[in-house]
């Protein structure tokens, strides 16, 4: 499932297409996705202000109701004439472009947010990695709260802070030299502070190579990530570790496979 870089980049590709543009119409090309498609018809007329990102949902704010867009596991967006399989939504632009969501396996989201441009899936919500709200100031209280979760379980607790996944939640433990399934609570606060330096610093790397393409995620235009051929950890159990040569491991860590290296991560 895409995580943070990945909808970033997203973003970004939107935001190129979409911003300052006018809809024609929208339509939905199906009823649902993992939720109902809702009337799109509101939508005709509107102009588009800004794309935005809040943890791993895109915000496409309008002079009308803003939508909320989640990728899922497969979905990807584009500009084209050409219809395909598994094409759910259509923004027909007044310049004549249109711009569809596709979505192979049906886990992402379409919908309208409220009069008050929020939505429930948003409430409640962490705050953002690479903002200046994000500090280890966070992971420290989160920490005495969870004390006894795993420490890679905690930062990927979007109620912590938001948007980072399996894949950096394990380069960015490995990078701060903490062993992921260590118990929250028994990670010092010089340690933690480390770790927030590592989230920020792995997730702009993987932004700047635009995400990682692991199966079906593009780009907007088409191309692959390419940080998956810096992983240190992720994905390589049984690999020599880059920096000490130890083999990598793998372990189950809140129902998700997680990376590390027995010597480097303490």
């Amino acid at each position: 499932m895409p995580e943070l870089p990945e909808v970033e980049t997203v973003r970004a590709g939107l935001e190129l297409l979409l911003a300052g543009a006018r809809v024609r119409h929208a339509r939905a090309l199906r009823k649902d996705l993992r939720t109902a498609i809702p009337d799109l018809a509101g939508l005709a007329g509107v102009g588009i202000t800004a794309v935005r990102r809040r943890a791993k949902y895109l915000l496409l704010d309008t002079t009308g109701p803003s939508i909320l867009n989640h990728l899922g596991m497969t979905g990807k967006w584009r500009e084209g004439a050409e219809v395909r399989a598994h094409d759910h939504v259509e923004l027909h632009l007044l310049d004549g472009r249109r711009i569809v969501f596709n979505d192979a396996r049906r886990f992402g989201l379409f919908e309208l947010c409220r009069a008050d441009g929020g939505h429930d899936a948003l409430d409640g919500l962490g705050p953002e990695p690479l903002g200046d709200a994000f500090d280890g100031r966070v992971l420290r209280a989160a920490a005495r709260r969870h004390r006894r979760s795993a420490l890679k379980a905690m930062i990927m607790d979007q109620r912590v802070v938001v948007g980072v996944g399996n894949i950096y939640a394990s380069e960015a433990c490995f990078r701060a030299g903490i062993r992921p399934g260590l118990a929250a609570g028994r990670v010092g606060g010089a340690r933690l502070d480390r770790l927030v330096t590592e989230i920020r610093g792995v997730l702009a790397e993987a932004i700047a190579k635009g995400g990682s393409t692991i199966g079906d995620y593009r780009q907007v235009n088409g191309l692959s990530g390419l940080f998956q051929n810096q992983f240190s950890v992720y994905g390589r159990e049984g690999e020599a570790c880059r920096a000490c040569g130890s083999r990598i491991r793998q372990s189950v860590i809140g129902g998700r496979s997680s990376f590390w290296c027995p010597r480097c991560q303490r």
